[in-house]
């Protein structure tokens, strides 16, 4: 939300630009998450990150799309929240409404939003999947998603690398 502010505070063209399209993709990656962590509660009904650990193995189909939303929601490259992070630095470098000063430390911020992002995402990432702990749960018996979930997860991916390219 950081961003949106500060491509809106940046009064160009390219940062309003950058703000409303980190909205539009803010709105699908967020979407998704929630989706997916709901489905993987849904299957193994923990919510505590220190219960969870090797999820990947008995459900590679919600591995593989949870991860691939993670890092579209840390901005890799091909993603639109990248596209959109780029607009907004961009918006915010080229403004001729602050001196060099603000701009040097809006920036410094930005970075290091941009470096605290991966660090929380891919450690909830590990933790879930490639934890310590075994996967334990009451039931033997977990399912990986079906093709609904597929379908649904797969139509907000879409977007997310279409907006990318």
């Amino acid at each position: 939300m950081g961003f949106i502010l500060i491509g809106i505070a940046s009064i160009t063209d390219t940062g309003l630009n950058g703000a409303i399209l980190q909205i539009i993709s803010h709105g699908f990656i967020g979407a998704a998450l929630f989706f997916l962590a709901g489905t993987s509660y849904d299957r193994i009904r923990l919510v505590y990150l220190d219960e969870m650990g090797g999820v990947a193995i008995p459900m590679p189909k919600i591995f593989t799309m949870f991860s691939s939303f993670s890092l579209a929601s840390l901005a890799l490259p091909g993603m639109s929240g990248f596209v959109a992070e780029v607009l907004v630095f961009l918006g915010i470098i080229t403004s001729q409404k602050y001196l060099l000063m603000p701009k040097i430390a809006i920036t410094f911020v930005m970075a290091i939003g941009m470096i605290l992002t991966p660090i929380y995402l891919l450690s909830m990432s590990r933790q879930i999947f490639y934890g310590y702990k075994l996967f334990n749960t009451p039931n033997s018996y977990v399912f990986d998603s079906g093709p609904r979930e597929l379908f649904v997860s797969i139509s907000i991916f879409i977007p997310v690398i279409g907006i990318g390219m």
